[in-house]
């Protein structure tokens, strides 16, 4: 029941951040509301998608493989539609590197494949699938329509309207803002494409043992990475990801001049989501490995080199 409550606020929060947040912003003009049109028919036709073979091949990782993709998407529309200024260009080559990067990591799991449809499934999903709380099936063929077809494919929207604001402020130059934002967003590509790379090597190395019958001792008997950058975050992945974001959306702070506008939606929920993806990850780790425990107390949760976080 508390991850059918935990959806439900997620959806609440979904309709009801974008419409505040809306109202207090400088109104569209006619370009922003034509690409903000089209990104939606996109927005809605993947919904379909991604519900529609979810069900039919019962692999609920649709929009995970779409995840690293969309945004490319989006962002490159509206800089179709902004005649390529340079904001917008910066924006998009970031988000660019950013979902090559992601899709590449993806890839190396097993997610795509030539028949589209199929590919390696996120093992949360199957964990979820087995909950009582989803009994009977009708019960998760609600939840792939409502959390993780549509909640998720507007969440991937809403996390790159900043570029919507930018091009509402497409006039506005360049400046020291910008080059910084940029540049911390490059930084936390690299900081979470360190962090990916260091769990491939631990799972795979892991795996070879296993797969040899070989007996897993030291790190590899733990069962869970908490060497390199995992010493000082449970999730540095996750922590540069947020990241990444929250630096996207400065770029319309750079244009709007103001530090709060109505495409800060998208980031703060993503937030929320992780906080809540991070409890369901922590919950099945705690379960598989005894020493976990420990380092939950000892390692914070998302900030590396702050105190522990619950």
């Amino acid at each position: 029941m508390k991850i059918v409550t935990t959806a439900v606020m997620l959806a609440i929060t979904l309709l009801a951040v974008p419409i505040f947040t809306f109202f207090f912003g400088t109104a569209l003009g006619l370009a922003e509301w034509k690409a903000l049109n089209t990104l939606i028919i996109i927005a809605a036709v993947v919904t379909a998608y991604s519900f529609i073979v979810g069900e039919l091949t019962n692999n609920n990782s649709q929009v995970d493989k779409l995840w690293s993709l969309l945004p490319i998407v989006y962002s490159w529309v509206v800089t179709c539609y902004g005649d390529y200024a340079p904001r917008l260009v910066i924006m998009s080559m970031l988000v660019t590197l950013w979902g090559v990067r992601l899709t590449v990591n993806f890839a190396l799991k097993g997610a795509y494949q030539w028949r589209f449809w199929t590919g390696e499934e996120d093992y949360r999903w199957l964990v979820l699938r087995q909950k009582p709380e989803f009994n009977p099936r009708w019960k998760w063929t609600l939840f792939n329509l409502f959390f993780i077809s549509a909640y998720q494919n507007a969440l991937i929207l809403l996390f790159t309207l900043p570029a919507v604001v930018a091009l509402q402020y497409n006039a506005v130059p360049l400046g020291v803002f910008d080059y910084t934002a940029a540049a911390l967003m490059f930084f936390f590509i690299v900081f979470e494409t360190l962090a990916d790379i260091q769990q491939w090597n631990f799972q795979s190395a892991k795996h070879v043992l296993i797969n040899a019958g070989k007996e897993l001792t030291g790190d590899y008997k733990k069962g869970f990475l908490d060497k390199g950058l995992w010493a000082y975050s449970r999730h540095p992945n996750y922590f540069a990801e947020q990241s990444i974001w929250v630096c996207f959306y400065l770029f319309s702070v750079a244009a709007s001049g103001q530090w709060f506008n109505w495409s800060i939606a998208g980031c703060l929920l993503l937030v929320v989501l992780f906080q809540g993806s991070s409890n369901f990850s922590e919950e099945i780790s705690a379960g598989k490995y005894p020493e976990y425990a420990g380092y939950q107390k000892r390692v914070s949760r998302f900030i590396p080199f702050t105190s522990m976080q619950e």
